[in-house]
């Protein structure tokens, strides 16, 4: 999975924590690194409790703009306040994070498909929307954190 290997270059990003650009975002690198172990975290446990035979597929214009093209724009979004982070974020409670979140996503792989992760505006992701959704997200924050160190 790809994912797995945005956390590697999350992860080559942590000595960079305090790091800002006003003119990218008002957040620092520790900040986009621990959202994004945040959402992946947060939508590997839903599928792993979710029951793949409630899974209902529904249509909406904006999930399918976003997984087909593989962009979701900057400052559009409000973050859900259960992925973000109130306390001073530390090298040492990123790293504590990005383990117990690589120990989650070891579980993906062993889920039923319709396992789902039930989104706040796209409505329920199956694991493999899931996963690309993940990636996306990922490369979201990624690009941010490139372009704040630029």
């Amino acid at each position: 999975m790809l994912f797995k290997k945005q956390l590697s270059e999350l992860e080559s990003y942590i000595p960079q924590l305090e790091k800002t650009n006003s003119k990218i975002t008002h957040s620092n690198v520790g900040w986009q690194i621990d959202h994004s172990l945040r959402v992946v975290r947060g939508i590997s446990k839903q599928l792993e409790i979710s029951n793949p035979n409630e899974f209902k597929s529904k249509f909406s214009l904006l999930k399918s703009f976003i997984l087909l093209t593989k962009f979701i724009p900057r400052g559009k979004a409000k973050v859900p306040k259960n992925v973000q982070n109130e306390n001073k974020i530390t090298k040492e409670s990123i790293l504590d994070f990005l383990e117990k979140t690589k120990l989650q996503v070891a579980k993906i792989d062993n889920l039923d498909k319709n396992s789902y992760f039930p989104h706040p505006v796209f409505g329920s992701l199956n694991k493999k929307e899931a996963i690309r959704f993940i990636e996306i997200h990922n490369e979201h924050h990624l690009k941010i954190i490139r372009d704040i160190l630029q």
